[in-house]
């Protein structure tokens, strides 16, 4: 497991799903509730990814720009 992954989600609200997989991760349990729904993991390693791709998916479109700034100019022309 990154360790920055699980930071991450450690940090996120309690009721999160985030949250919820970065507890069942370090309590070592692989059965994770979450909106009314319960997933069982078949192992910590599985549970590991899907908090890396959850990360992955949150952290992707604060890293993409909002806007691009394109500049031209006509140098040597008058």
């Amino acid at each position: 497991m990154d360790p920055t992954v699980l930071a991450w989600a450690l940090a996120q609200p309690t009721g999160s799903r985030a949250a919820a997989l970065a507890a069942a991760y370090t309590g070592g349990t692989m059965r994770v509730t979450f909106d009314g729904r319960t997933v069982e993991y078949r192992s910590l390693d599985e549970l590991g990814r899907a908090l890396a791709v959850l990360h992955g998916a949150e952290n992707s479109a604060a890293r993409r720009p909002a806007m691009t700034l394109a500049s031209f100019t006509r140098e040597g022309r008058t």
